[in-house]
C-alpha cells in the first residue's frame, strides 16, 4: 500500500474531527505507519501545548494505519484498549507518530506508537493499543 492510497482511505472513511487534525500519512507498510499533524491553535491549550486528547487520537489513528499497512488492505479494526503515557509537553511545529504492529493474530492485533514533537525530535508520548479484527 502506498501513502497516497492510505491517505485516500483516511480522507474517505475517518470521522471529520480526525480529518480536522490534518493528518498526513508519510509512510505505510508491513512494518508500520508514520503520520504527522501540524500544531495549530485549534489543538493547543494554555501555553501552546498540544492537548492530550489530540495526542491520543493521533496515536490511535496511526496505530489503525499500522494495522492497515500490516494487512495490506483496508480492513475494519476496532480499538479494544488504548493506553497513553504523556512524557512531556508537546510543543513545536508538528507531531510525528511512529506506529508499529508488535503482534498480529487472527482476531487481535497489538500495536505501539511513539509521538515525537518536531523540530525538537523529542518523544512527547507513548501509546499501546489492541485492535479486534
Amino acid at each position: 500500500m502506498t501513502p497516497q492510497a492510505a491517505q485516500a482511505i483516511l480522507d474517505q472513511h475517518f470521522a471529520p474531527w480526525i480529518r480536522a487534525l490534518q493528518p498526513e500519512i508519510n509512510q505505510i507498510g508491513a512494518e508500520g505507519a508514520t503520520l504527522s499533524i501540524p500544531i495549530t491553535a485549534d489543538i493547543t491549550r494554555m501555553g501552546d501545548i498540544v492537548s492530550g486528547q489530540t495526542l491520543a487520537a493521533l496515536a490511535d489513528t496511526a496505530m489503525v494505519f499500522a494495522c492497515i499497512g500490516h494487512l495490506d488492505e483496508m480492513a475494519p479494526v476496532s480499538t479494544v484498549t488504548l493506553d497513553t503515557q504523556f512524557l512531556r509537553p508537546a510543543t513545536g511545529d508538528s507531531i510525528r507518530a511512529l506506529a508499529e504492529v508488535t503482534r498480529a493474530g487472527r482476531s487481535m492485533i497489538f500495536t505501539r506508537c511513539t509521538l515525537i514533537a518536531e523540530p525538537s525530535g523529542k518523544a512527547v508520548a507513548l501509546a499501546t493499543a489492541t485492535f479486534a479484527r
